[in-house]
């Protein structure tokens, strides 16, 4: 909406709208705001849950084991290199790859979920998708500026095993 009424006024201070136009139509972009449904609005990407965590280790089925039997975490879904863990409406992520164990990404749940304007707001930080990040509508990464791998999606994501995605190049 801040661009329709910035090109009003410009339209405007170039004398093609008059101000009784320029007051008319205003008022009648307030009153369709006031009464657009809350749906309809641009989407606040609002941080409502932290989803999940992901972890890389080198013994996925050691670890695994650890989280279930200290933590009683049940095994929610599985591939042959990813375990996921059920903590109660989010998950704990397992992830087998060589070298030692560290944090692989962290994920927020985005109140009003929209994968084309989160991947504008990430743009316009200057940031970039990781390379390797799925990328679809439903889920994708990004580094922040301190290097994080930081993943979003709608609070209600439940993660996927199977199949990778191709690298690129």
């Amino acid at each position: 909406m801040q661009a329709i009424v910035e090109k009003m006024l410009n339209d405007f201070e170039r004398g093609v709208l008059s101000r009784r136009q320029l007051a008319a139509t205003l008022t009648g972009l307030a009153a369709s705001a006031a009464t657009m449904p809350a749906a309809l609005a641009a989407p606040s990407l609002k941080a409502i849950s932290l989803n999940h965590v992901t972890v890389r280790v080198p013994d996925l089925a050691k670890t695994s084991q650890f989280y279930q039997e200290f933590f009683g975490m049940k095994l929610a879904q599985q591939s042959a290199t990813i375990h996921i863990l059920s903590v109660g409406e989010s998950f704990f992520g397992i992830e087998q790859k060589p070298g030692l164990a560290a944090l692989d990404h962290y994920d927020f749940g985005l109140q009003g979920w929209d994968a084309k304007a989160m991947r504008a707001k990430v743009a316009a930080h200057g940031l970039a998708i990781t390379p390797g990040s799925r990328g679809d509508d439903e889920s994708f990464k990004f580094n922040d500026p301190d290097g994080f791998v930081v993943q979003v999606n709608g609070p209600k994501y439940t993660g996927h095993v199977g199949v990778d995605v191709p690298k690129k190049g």
